[in-house]
């Protein structure tokens, strides 16, 4: 495999473990709290709904889109993901908000299922219903990362192999530990996640504008792929200059800075 390739899968392999880790949370939490069967039950489910509309929207989007367009709007979504998600990441940095704290969602998901009343029947389903909703949401973005990755770098099979291999790891480390997954570093993990879609979505989207050429072809960066490398540092240092601006002291009044307090939590 070329390093083009090795890239695709790492960057699907990260993003898809950060999804993973926090649905296995959720589904441990109903598990060892009311029933291992109802929210297996619900793993499955929710796996069988996302494999169909992963089938469906691949289909639709390799069929239905020139290659420049579907650049342009894959790479648009990447890159309001990514900013997303790298403004959870400055604001976590920076201390204006909490960090992401597997040990405490777990004890939160507990402490609802233990308060919620018992199904009657052999399915519960409070523990089904929480356990389909927690992998089908966190699936979904698993199912995004994947199909634009793979679409744009025209490698699908090795974006599947990245976020299998995510699933597989995330499902052997809780399996051997036995407890939700605090000892990753996900504020981290997220971060880079954060930087891998804001770089990949520039560098699509800025190729899909070659839609609006005559020719309708997709536009090239210098360099090429290596363009990503150069998009990642930008990204990167931009990132952490918002994160040195936040941390500088405020020198507004207290009737200001209120408010915007209360925005960025």
């Amino acid at each position: 495999m070329d390093a083009a390739t090795w890239g695709l899968i790492t960057a699907t392999f990260v993003a898809c473990f950060v999804e993973m880790v926090e649905a296995t949370t959720i589904v441990m939490a109903m598990g060892y709290t009311r029933s291992w069967r109802s929210a297996l039950t619900g793993v499955a489910a929710a796996l069988a709904v996302l494999a169909v509309v992963t089938s469906i929207a691949g289909y639709a989007l390799g069929r239905w889109f020139p290659e420049a367009a579907l650049q342009l709007v894959i790479g648009g979504l990447l890159l309001i993901f990514g900013l997303q998600w790298l403004r959870k990441a400055i604001l976590r940095s920076s201390g204006r908000k909490a960090v992401h704290d597997e040990d405490a969602i777990y004890r939160e998901e507990v402490e609802a299922a233990k308060s919620a009343g018992h199904s009657a029947g052999r399915l519960d389903m409070f523990s089904f219903m929480v356990s389909f909703k927690g992998v089908f949401l966190e699936g979904m973005e698993v199912v995004f990362i994947v199909i634009t990755f793979g679409l744009n770098a025209d490698n699908v099979p090795a974006a599947s192999v990245g976020a299998a291999a995510a699933v597989v790891i995330v499902l052997g480390i809780a399996f051997a530990v036995r407890r939700p997954l605090s000892m990753i570093d996900e504020n981290l993990l997220k971060y880079g996640v954060g930087l891998l879609l804001a770089s990949f979505g520039t560098y699509w989207a800025v190729e899909g504008i070659g839609i609006f050429r005559a020719s309708q072809e997709s536009l090239e960066w210098p360099g090429h792929d290596v363009a990503i490398v150069g998009l990642l540092m930008v990204w990167f240092l931009l990132s952490r200059v918002f994160v040195s601006a936040l941390r500088t002291p405020r020198t507004s009044t207290p009737a200001l800075a209120g408010p915007f307090e209360e925005n960025v939590r």
